[in-house]
Parts: C-alpha cells; sequence; structure tokens
C-alpha cells in the first residue's frame, strides 16, 4: 500500500480569535434579517460561526435548530452552544432531511434557513479525514464515516469512463479520460490508500505547464468528495423542500463556493418563483468584498442567494 511522503504543506485554516471566520457574516446577517423571537435552521452547522451570529439575533426568545452530516464536528461545535434545548437543538443529519428533524420537533416551520455548502475547515485540517491532498492521509472523504463508500473504494474498483465522467461531471476537470486512465494503471501495480498517492498520479497525468492558479489535484479531490457524499443530490432535495420549511415571509440562503452548486440554487429559485412559492432576493448572487477576501482566502469563490417565502 501507498505511504505518505513529505512534500505535503500543512494546511492553515482562517482564523480569527481563535475561531473560524464564517464566510459573508455580514451580508448573511442583513439578507436573512433575523429577528427576536425567531426560529433560525443551520443546516451546516460546522464551526459554528454562522449559527452563533444568528442565535445571537434571534435573542431573546428565538431557537436556533442546527444539523451537520459529521457527527464529530457537530459533537466538537455542539459543546460551545447552549445546552438549553428550549434555545438550541442541534442533530447529526443531511440538510435535504430537514423536514423529518422539525417534524420530530413538532415545528412546521422556522423563519430563517441557511446552508454553507462545501468541505469545512476542521474536515480540511484534520488529515485522518482525508479531505486535503495539502496532508497525507487516508483517502476518505465522508462527511458522514457511517456510510459505506470512501473515495478509496471508488477510485479503487470504478472503471475508466465511471472515473473520467466524475471528474468532468462534479470537477469540470479537462484532463478527465487521461487522469481515469492513469488511475487504472496505477491500481492495477498497487491500490490507492492516502491522498498522496491519489495526487501523485493526478500530478502525473496533467501536462506540464507553468504557475497554475489551482493546484493539479484540486478538481479530481472535489469531484470525489461530491460524488462520494451525494452533495448536489442533497442540495437538490433541500431547494425543492425549503419552502414547505418556511413560515410566510420567512428566508432561504445558501452560501456556494463553486459553479456547479450555484447553478443549482440559482435554477431552483426561479423555478420556484415562477411557481409563486418564493420571491428572490438577490438578483445576482452576493459576493464577498476586496477586505474580506484578503482576511479569508476562503470567501474568495463564494456566492450568496437568497429567496423569501410568500405570504400566503
Amino acid at each position: 500500500m501507498g505511504g505518505c511522503a513529505t512534500f505535503f504543506k500543512q494546511a492553515t485554516p482562517c482564523l480569527m480569535n481563535g475561531e473560524h471566520i464564517p464566510v459573508l457574516l455580514s451580508q448573511t446577517l442583513e439578507l436573512l434579517a433575523p429577528r427576536p423571537g425567531d426560529i433560525v435552521f443551520d443546516g451546516t452547522l460546522g464551526g459554528g460561526g454562522h449559527a452563533r451570529a444568528l442565535l445571537e439575533r434571534v435573542r431573546p426568545g428565538g431557537r436556533l435548530i442546527a444539523l451537520d452530516r459529521d457527527g464529530e464536528v457537530l459533537a466538537r461545535t455542539a459543546a460551545t452552544l447552549p445546552a438549553d434545548p428550549a434555545e438550541c437543538v442541534t442533530r447529526p443529519a443531511d440538510f435535504a432531511d430537514f423536514p423529518i428533524v422539525l417534524d420530530a420537533l413538532g415545528l412546521t416551520g422556522v423563519d430563517v434557513m441557511l446552508l454553507d455548502l462545501g468541505v469545512s475547515s476542521f474536515q480540511l485540517d484534520e488529515a485522518a479525514r482525508g479531505f486535503s491532498f495539502q496532508q497525507c492521509g487516508p483517502l476518505d472523504m465522508r462527511m458522514d464515516r457511517t456510510s459505506p463508500e470512501t473515495a478509496a473504494d471508488v477510485v479503487n474498483t470504478l472503471g475508466a469512463e465511471e472515473l473520467a465522467d466524475i471528474f468532468y461531471q462534479y470537477g469540470e476537470e479537462r484532463f478527465s479520460r487521461r487522469i481515469a486512465r492513469r488511475i487504472v494503471e496505477r491500481r492495477e501495480r498497487e491500490s490507492f490508500a492516502t491522498t498522496e498517492d491519489l495526487a501523485a498520479v493526478v500530478l502525473s497525468a496533467q501536462p506540464r505547464r507553468g504557475w497554475q492558479r489551482i493546484h493539479p489535484a484540486t478538481r479530481v479531490f472535489q469531484a470525489l468528495r461530491i460524488y462520494v457524499n451525494h452533495e448536489l443530490e442533497s442540495l437538490e432535495r433541500f431547494c425543492a423542500a425549503a419552502p414547505g420549511g418556511l413560515r410566510p415571509g420567512g428566508r432561504v440562503g445558501v452560501i456556494s463556493f463553486h459553479s456547479l452548486e450555484d447553478r443549482i440554487v440559482k435554477r431552483a429559485f426561479r423555478k420556484l418563483a415562477a411557481e409563486g412559492q418564493v420571491e428572490i432576493v438577490t438578483k445576482k448572487p452576493v459576493t464577498a468584498d476586496d477586505e474580506e477576501q484578503t482576511i479569508n482566502p476562503r470567501s474568495r469563490s463564494a456566492k450568496f442567494r437568497v429567496a423569501r417565502r410568500t405570504e400566503k
């Protein structure tokens, strides 16, 4: 099995006062407009930056319902939130399953819904989770570690055509077929076990070029993560169901980080608006200003869209 060498650099998290910086926080609070007494839903708790700010805005009398597919991240962040279930409830669940969670809590709707998509800083920073090619660890990438299929299972079992389709569809990788062929050739000699194994093969399949804006393995790792966690399917399910989880006048916002996610949100909101279920608040996606992009590089690709449930 492949091992870990030493050329990977430690990923540096974006921190402020020891906490991870939530992306587009001021815009989120302004556009979602939480008020005292509101019930707010955060479907991607992560480090809790957005959740804490939302909870503060709905006090007194408000409540936070927070989900995260990653039970380890959820437990870590939940320990920093209020323990009173009348004020804060956390559950390990896919955000697309929010109707089940709300029903179990006896809630017919909430006033604010937020998703901050993609992988969290906690997941990227832990080599053992296998999300980042910047650290050597097992090729895992599961957000929910009770799920059966890892990224290693995918690259070690699927055919070259299937792998190429995944890299192109979910990563928009131009050299998807070449990379897929190289993966199949390599695993005939030795199966993939670590993030370094995969990153090295992807790098070897890329044509030699000068400086690149992103690491050559970025799109392949993104594609595998999305595929393993069924992220786009969950997003489509959430967007379709969101109006049913909002009280009249309630708002839903989604922060996305690449074009595939943003395209799904844009089309879903337009469809819901055409059906009269929502009004679109952000005609164009909201992005980070230069100051935020300097402080928090993760915000550079962030796009924020908001819709409001119609009053009926």
